[in-house]
């Protein structure tokens, strides 16, 4: 009797727990994405202010989850700067916050706050995550120009550019 009884309460609990997921009629999560075409208008904008200011750079927009989107290289780019603003774009995606912070973070004699070291991880200003409504939707990276506060410059004016576009 009391092995019924004990059978009775889990399979009570059971049910109670599952009766959320039950009142959810789907099993599938959405998200919000950048487009192709935004990706690529923002490697343009954020190019072009680079260029503005005077420095030839390799740009990188990679999606929510840090794969490549979209990539460009201004012509007197040095060889190091699409690897380099990748890796920017994907560590801003990845931690959800800007290089810049992050390399101010992680500075050395830095007490480090719960930042873990990755090997793609760059920790040097000029990625920035692309967020709409709180959800990260993507990131920009920028490599080439004269310091990581100039490429996050570059990459803020990107972002600002595209700013309208974003609001689905």
């Amino acid at each position: 009797m009391k092995s019924v009884l004990n059978a009775c309460v889990i399979l009570g609990a059971s049910l109670a727990a599952g009766a959320g997921f039950a009142e959810d009629k789907t099993a599938l999560a959405t998200f919000q994405a950048m487009k192709p075409e935004v990706a690529l208008k923002l490697a343009q904008a954020t190019l072009k202010s680079c260029r503005e200011s005077g420095y030839q750079v390799a740009v990188a927009v990679v999606d929510r989850a840090g794969v490549l989107q979209v990539l460009m290289r201004d012509q007197l780019a040095g060889s190091h700067t699409p690897e380099t603003a990748r890796r920017k774009a994907w560590t801003a995606a990845s931690f959800r916050t800007d290089t810049l912070a992050l390399a101010e973070e992680t500075q050395s004699g830095t007490a480090q706050s719960g930042v873990r070291f990755v090997s793609d991880a760059m920790m040097i200003g000029g990625g920035i995550p692309v967020s709409v409504a709180g959800s990260t939707v993507g990131a920009v990276g920028v490599s080439g120009a004269p310091g990581g506060a100039e490429d996050h410059k570059c990459a803020a004016a990107g972002i600002d550019a595209v700013e309208s576009d974003l609001l689905f």
